[in-house]
Parts: C-alpha cells; structure tokens; sequence
C-alpha cells in the first residue's frame, strides 16, 4: 500500500562529535561527564565559532549577533550533546544545512528567521500564561484545581529559544529584562510546601523551573522527600529538558542512586513518579537519550515522557512528527505524550503555526502508533490552560481568533469576580491569515494589543 507515512525502523545513531573542528581531541569519556559537558556548553558566537570553525560562514555569525541584540528573549547556552544533534551526518555546505537544521532553528535563532512583517503577535506577552500572576508562593502557579507548578529556580542546562518562560529563566538579554526570584530557596521551597499542606486538593506537583536538573540533587532530594510526606499528593512530575540535552546529567551514578531511592519510597505510597522531557526533533534521540531514558525507567519511575512544541520550520509535518514519536516511543523508551501549540510569547510568530494547521496535523498522526503513545496536540490557552486542539468553542479562521472555555475557576478569576462559562480567546499567526485577516490586524492591531 502506498500510504502518506511509510514507516521504516531505524536504529538510533550518536553523531561523532569529533566531526566539529573544536572537538577533534575530545574522548568518550569526556563526552560522557555531565561535568565536562556543563564546562564547555556554547555561551556566546566566540564559543560558537570555536566549535564550528571555518564549516560556517560569516554571514551566518553576523545573522547570530543582530538577531542576539535585537530580538532573542533567551541568552546562548547549548551544551555540546545538543550541538551534536545539529547536521548529524555532516554536509557539502555547512553553512546551508546549519540555517536548515531543525534544531539549530529554535537553540540557536538568527535573525533572518524572525518574520520582519509581524515578529510578535500584537496581544503576545512576556508571560502568555499568567503563570506568575497564579502564584500562591513564590515559584508556585496554582491554576489547576488540582495541580500546581513549582518553580525550583529560574535555570536551565540549555536555553531554548521559545521558552514559555522567557520572562524569568534565564539571563536578561538586551531585549528582555528578566524577573527575577527573590527568596532564597531554602525559604521559597518552604513557602511552597506550606501551602501544600495547607491544600489538599492539589494531588499533582509539576516540579520544574528552570530545568529541575541544575538543583544540586542533594536538595532535590530533600524537596521530593518534602512532598511525598504529604499523603494528599499523589503525582510527581519531574520537568527536564536535560534528559535529552545533558543526558550525562540523568547518568551519573549519584543522580541514578538518588532517583532510584525516591522512586522506591514514591512506588512503596502509591505514587506515581514520572519524567517529563522536552524533544523537538528525531535528530535529538540518540543512544544517550535512550539510555538516560531506560535507566530512569530501571532506577523505578513510572513513566518517561515528552512534551514537545509544535514549531515551523522544526517539526511542522505529520512526517516530522511521527519520526520523532517512533524514535521516542520504539527506540527509547520514552512515551509521546503532549505537542503544545508554540505559546504567544514576544518574537515568536515564525514559530508558531495556525490552530487549523494543528488540528489537520493532529489528524494526519492518528492510526500510525499505539493508541497510548499517539501525542495528543494542545493549545495552552491564557487563563484556560492545555486543551486538545480540536476542543475549540468557537473559530473564526478568517480573522485566527479561537475561543476556548472550561468548567472551573483558578483563584485569579475568583478574586476578580469571574463566573464560569467565560470564553477566553487565543490567536493565530497573521501570516498565515487570508487577506481580509491580515487586513484587519494591520488596522485595528494598536487597540487589541492586551
């Protein structure tokens, strides 16, 4: 049968780093410490070009430098296990397939790939979800009934260029001051935990940041101990990019042993304990992934899964994606759970792609992999939350404005007076709008602006 995907199973493959001119003397087991891999993480272009000598141009490094004083929300910070995956298998013209590569498009931006026309959506904000406006401590968004997030710190291993959080992780760049947190985190894990045992109707901590794995494991630890004293939570979800991109970090002896203890104590109370990563592309899943993945599983957490964005350009075609769950699910073990819509953060508008486009894409996935491991497609929706993106209450493709709703109320909108029944609305790339919508939004954008 001739149908639109063909699936073929192929074998995860660890690019040779050596390939990279900066790396020609680098041995095994220094692309195996977690410590050698923080050490030499790319922080600006002159690292960058360190690494990639002469394979890529000029013209690319001065497309790097505008696009860092103009428009990018993030600070450079990659490590080497992520750069690896960018041209694994090298190239003719390195410097056109490092423009192309899908995960060089959203690690490392440059500013021809920013749309000149519309680079920001007018009603895009810094923090699109209001998760700071949810907090009931410091770090704590409580805006599900039951679930909460608890921001540890405000940084990552890697610094992704759509980051949802852009408006507290990471360093300040020349176009973002960044918030930052104020308590000490002795202080700011207390206040968290107080009000968890003040509420017992949360059951479900997402523990994030930031990237849980730059918490020294010594006061992870100590946290996920803190939690598992409350019999009310029932769910703990470890938050990490670092699986996929510093999987030498979920290596290490300590942070296995330490794994391995709060996973016995958390399955010994009925817990569920799980991983939650973040991979964009099937060039990101390697036998260190899968590895990290399945020693994880051994040390006894639950489930390994990933949440993914949707993004132009990286991922934005049934192909695309249905590689990457089947690396994900077939060859590493890790289960493809959600795809979120890019959220509607500044400078994000060549990233993101319209809720039609999502839901076709949600279509064309469906039938190829276990009913289980098919990733449902959501919108994170302001003051709504994550929802399939076929849930919409109202659509109107010609101007891209969705409607959503839901059946309770976060603590935000009972102080304000809110009932339920209220529609929220989110919003789709201009770009991608028919003329009468591009229209409207160029005369009427300056009075919608949020």
């Amino acid at each position: 049968m001739n149908e639109p995907y063909g699936y073929r199973r192929r074998e995860l493959v660890e690019p040779d780093w050596t390939r990279f001119p900066g790396w020609r003397d680098v041995t095994g087991a220094d692309w195996a410490s977690a410590q050698w891999q923080r050490a030499h993480c790319v922080k600006n272009i002159e690292q960058l070009k360190g690494v990639l000598g002469d394979l890529v141009s000029e013209v690319f490094y001065a497309d790097l430098a505008a696009d860092q004083q103009r428009f990018a929300t993030m600070s450079m910070l990659v490590p080497p296990q992520m750069i690896n995956t960018m041209v694994p298998a090298g190239a003719a013209d390195w410097t056109a397939a490092f423009y192309a590569d899908p995960v060089r498009r959203y690690m490392i931006p440059v500013a021809s790939d920013r749309r000149a026309d519309w680079p920001s959506h007018p009603n895009a904000s810094r923090d699109s979800l209001h998760e700071h406006d949810m907090w009931v401590a410091e770090g704590l968004t409580h805006r599900y009934p039951t679930k909460v997030l608890a921001e540890l710190l405000s940084t990552c291993p890697q610094y992704c260029g759509h980051c949802t959080r852009m408006d507290l992780v990471g360093n300040s760049t020349p176009s973002v001051d960044k918030l930052k947190l104020s308590l000490k985190p002795t202080d700011r894990y207390a206040a968290m935990l107080a009000y968890l045992a003040a509420h017992p109707e949360v059951r479900d901590v997402v523990v994030s940041g930031g990237d849980v794995a730059n918490v020294p494991w010594r006061n992870l630890e100590a946290f996920l101990n803190r939690l598992l004293d409350l019999d009310s939570v029932r769910d703990i979800r470890l938050a990490t990019k670092a699986l996929a991109a510093l999987p030498q970090h979920w290596l290490a002896p300590d942070v296995v042993e330490g794994l391995g203890r709060v996973a016995a104590r958390a399955r010994s109370q009925g817990v569920n304990l799980a991983i939650h990563t973040h991979v964009n592309h099937a060039q990101s899943v390697t036998p260190l992934v899968a590895r990290a993945a399945r020693v994880a599983l051994d040390a006894g957490v639950r489930d390994v899964r990933n949440q993914g964005v949707l993004m132009r350009g990286v991922n934005d075609s049934a192909e695309a994606l249905l590689d990457l769950c089947f690396a994900l699910h077939g060859e590493a073990g890790v289960l493809p759970y959600y795809f979120y819509m890019c959220d509607m953060i500044p400078n994000a508008e060549h990233w993101r792609v319209a809720l039609w486009q999502a839901q076709q894409l949600q279509h064309d996935i469906m039938g190829y992999l276990p009913g289980y491991a098919t990733p449902r497609i959501v919108c994170d929706v302001p003051f709504v939350g994550k929802r399939w993106v076929h849930m919409a209450a109202e659509y109107d493709r010609e101007l891209g404005i969705s409607w959503w709703n839901k059946g309770y109320r976060t603590q935000l909108e009972v102080a304000e007076g809110i009932t339920e029944g209220r529609q929220y609305a989110y919003y789709d790339p201009i770009d991608t709008l028919p003329e009468v919508g591009r229209k409207f939004w160029s005369r009427d954008a300056p009075s919608r602006v949020a």
